[in-house]
Parts: C-alpha cells; structure tokens; sequence
C-alpha cells in the first residue's frame, strides 16, 4: 500500500508531488493523458498574479500571495523561465478609478507589498503605448510572469528524481474505500492506498463523486486567447489588466517569458471538452485588448486557443479533507490557482500529516535542477556544449534557435515526453513563427529514435492525435 494517490498531473497535482517527494513515504500521480500539463495548465494566461484581487479571508487571498513568493523561488531553484516585471490594472472613468482604489485596499490587506494607485501621467510614463483613455492604474511590483507546463514539468520531473511515481495514461476509473484507506482503479491497474488527493481540474466532481459525497458541481468556464509573434513583445513592459468584472480579471495584455505578447481571455461557458476559438470570442478579446493597447497589430498572431476554468458554484477554492475520512480534494481551481499551487500543495501536505501520514524529511531531497537552453549561452559556452555534445551544434528549430542535444536532453530526463508537444513543452521547438512546421518532422524522427519506436507511433500530443497514418507512396515497390 503506497502513502498517498494524486489524481490529476497539471500545475496543482505536479505541485503537490514535489512536496510530498520531500518526505520518505510512497507518493503515486495518476494522470490520465500521455504527459503532465496538459489541461488547463497549459492554457491559461502565464500570470503570477500579485494577489489584489481575491477578497481578503478567503483561501484565494491567503494562497495567492504566499504562492506569488514560491513560484519566483521554485522556478530560480528548478531552471524555470519566470520574470518579474509588475503589473497595472487600468482604469478608464470615475467608477473605475474607484475599483482600483478598492483593489489597491483589498490588496494592502492581503499583504500585497509595493502596490501604488498611478495618475494617469505616470502610468503613460511607465508604459507608453496604452490608451491615452486612462485615468489611473494600480501597480503592482510583485506580479510576474512564468512558463506554466514548465513549472508543472519541472516540478514532476524533480518529485521523480527523489522517489515519487508518476502513472500517465492513467485514467481514474474506480475509487473505493478498503480497509485502511481506498483501492485506487487507473489505466487498468490498481493502486491500494492510504490517502487519496482530488486535483482533477474540471472533472475534479467526477473524480470526488467516486469516493465522497457530492458537494460541488464543476462548470467549465472557456477563455480564447492570442499569442502574437515576438515583433509585438515588447510593446507594454508590464502586464496589463483591465478592472475586473463578475466574469473574471478582463482582456489582458502581456509579454510573455519566450519574449510574445499574450492578449486574452474572454469568459464563455463551454463544454468540458470544447477547446475550440470562435470568431466572436476572439472578435470579443480584440476589441477589449485594443481599449488598453490601441496599437497591438494583430497580423502578427501565430497562433489562437483556449483553455478551461474549472468554475464551481462557490467563489473560492474547494481545498481540504472531505467527509470521507483521507480523502482529499483540491477542487475549483481557477485563477489565481497557477499562482497558488505550490501554496495550496504545502498546506495539504500539511493537513496530510494532521490526518495521520508521517513526514519525515529526506536528508538528501534534491531540490535544484538545471536544463541547457542553447540560444541563451555565450559564444564560449556554445563551443563547449558543442564540444561535449556535438547534438548541440545541430539546430533543428530555427525560428526558436533549438538544438537536438537539447530535444534528446529533454527525452532521457525523469519524465520524458512521448509527443512532439511533449518536446515542445520542454524545449520550446515549435513556439516560432512557423509553429512546428519546419522542425516538427524532424522532431517526430528523433523522439522515434531516442525512445526507439516506430515514427508513426509519436503522436503530436495527446493519444489519438496521429501524424503519420501510413505510406501514400510506394517509392517503386510492388508490394
């Protein structure tokens, strides 16, 4: 009988594994696509939100900005792409004006340090391509931006290296109450288990409805987005918040740590497999994004999609033990849940040990973790990869200066990808202008040698997503 089951492998779950590889017990993540990351955590805005904006007592309040300080330590620790750089909430008439006065109030008593209210002139002063509309902002110096699937791979990645397990292909089928915990059904096999943590994203209901009684319903609530080409990333220096309404924190605008500019989201109900972009919704975040940034060109998109808010019918995050004794449920996590996540896994573990598991530290738990990323060494530190690694001086991305050392770095790590998206996530080929469709053949050939199957066998990201379905010519063969 393992210590404890995860269900779900996206920022919070990821989060709750590195805590849990700390101690010397048997921690199991079951996750039910190819790769951690891939839900929600690779959908969103990026944001390390400062913390303004939950109301003050809630578990979002207290979450967001102790989570705000451990994701800028995490990512420096674990090689994570994370920058601070601040963020402004725009006002644009009295009313508004008032908002960001209260937002600055709330946030003074969450404990957001550095915050200003900005007149309107010092806001044009520190970002000089917003609407000359405004008429005051809130700053916030503590707000930063992060690579999310990142964050959630590295941490998994790390939780590996020091004991845990991670099971994808993994869905959660069954989960019953046996003597001295519960029988856990993923994937086909079964995991018997003393403690079991619900952090399921939007199916997070189904998942607490196999083992405790119903108390929530998860909604999925859609935003769409654009990502525009490296041309527009520098036009704000800051993130870029419109005053938030009952729908969500608005239209942002944002530079991005792989040097793009991020606009979005809208807020739709949707399905909780509806990952499509419409034209209204992305008509809808193009108008709103114009109001603050009148001079984004959106030409310059690469690339639109959507992600998924697990939205439930009570305005806070749904985090704790259940009435079934050791089961757990970190449920209802929307913005700021990225931001929070390595928060709320520290206070679970800590409800963990309340409820009965022993956490005796490691004393040798690794916490560092370092990743070659070619484009950003020096001339003399290329010439020493490549001289260590020839694979270095093989560029095979050319929009995002990627190197196949790198790619089969990523593909012998802890947690290797099985997909070109997998690859992509890890290394960031097929991030540029061209999306994948230079490197993307080539990746699919050395993910098939390095993990030694057949190329048709590497799908583009989740199972089912095939590339190569078959040969449509015969080269001259007869048969």
């Amino acid at each position: 009988m393992v210590d404890v089951v995860i269900v779900g492998g996206g920022v919070c779950g990821c989060s709750l594994l590195y805590e849990l590889s700390r101690y010397k017990l048997s921690a199991v993540l079951v996750e039910k696509e190819n790769d951690v990351s891939v839900g929600t955590t690779k959908a969103n805005s990026a944001i390390v939100h400062a913390g303004y904006d939950p109301h003050p007592g809630t578990t979002m309040a207290r979450y967001n900005v102790e989570g705000n300080a451990l994701v800028k330590e995490l990512c420096e620790k674990l090689d994570v792409p994370y920058k601070q750089i601040g963020s402004l909430v725009l006002a644009f008439d009295a009313d508004q004006d008032a908002l960001v006065r209260e937002l600055f109030d709330r946030g003074t008593q969450n404990g957001v340090p550095g915050m200003k209210v900005l007149s309107a002139a010092e806001v044009r002063e520190m970002e000089p391509n917003v609407s000359p509309e405004v008429t005051s902002a809130l700053y916030a110096p503590s707000a930063g931006i992060v690579s999310p699937w990142e964050l959630a791979i590295a941490l998994a990645e790390t939780a590996v290296k020091n004991g845990a397990q991670v099971e994808l292909n993994s869905e959660v089928t069954s989960i019953q109450p046996i003597d001295g915990g519960f029988r856990v059904t993923a994937g086909g096999k079964e995991i018997d288990t003393r403690f079991v943590v619900n952090a399921a994203g939007i199916w997070s209901d189904k998942i607490n409805d196999m083992a405790a009684p119903h108390t929530f319903t998860v909604s999925a609530n859609k935003g769409e987005y654009f990502l525009l080409d490296k041309s527009q990333g520098t036009l704000v220096n800051h993130v870029i918040f419109q005053c938030p309404s009952k729908v969500g924190k608005g239209v942002l605008v944002s530079p991005t740590v792989h040097g793009n500019l991020i606009v979005g989201p809208n807020a739709e109900d949707a399905e909780k497999d509806d990952l499509g972009t419409t034209g209204d919704g992305l008509a809808f975040v193009r108008k709103m994004a114009l109001r603050s940034v009148p001079d984004i060109n959106f030409r310059d998109s690469i690339r639109n999609f959507a992600g998924l808010r697990a939205n439930t019918e009570i305005d806070d995050f749904l985090v704790g033990e259940t009435e079934q004794k050791g089961f757990f449920n970190i449920a209802g996590i929307k913005s700021p849940g990225l931001t929070s996540a390595p928060a709320i896994a520290r206070d679970v573990v800590r409800m963990l040990g309340k409820a009965g598991l022993t956490l005796d530290p490691k004393e040798t738990f690794v916490d560092e973790r370092h990743v070659v990323r070619f484009k950003h060494l020096s001339h003399e530190e290329r010439a020493a990869a490549i001289a260590k690694n020839p694979l270095y001086g093989q560029i095979v991305c050319r929009c995002e200066t990627i190197t196949e050392g790198e790619i089969v770095d990523a593909l012998h790590r802890p947690l290797p990808p099985c997909s070109i998206d997998g690859v992509k996530r890890r290394c960031g080929s097929g991030m540029g202008r061209c999306q994948g469709g230079f490197c993307g053949p080539r990746v699919q050939q050395i993910i098939a040698r390095e993990l030694g199957i057949p190329q048709e066998a590497v799908m583009m990201d989740r199972a089912g997503t095939a590339v190569i379905t078959g040969e449509t010519k015969m080269g001259g063969r007869t048969e």
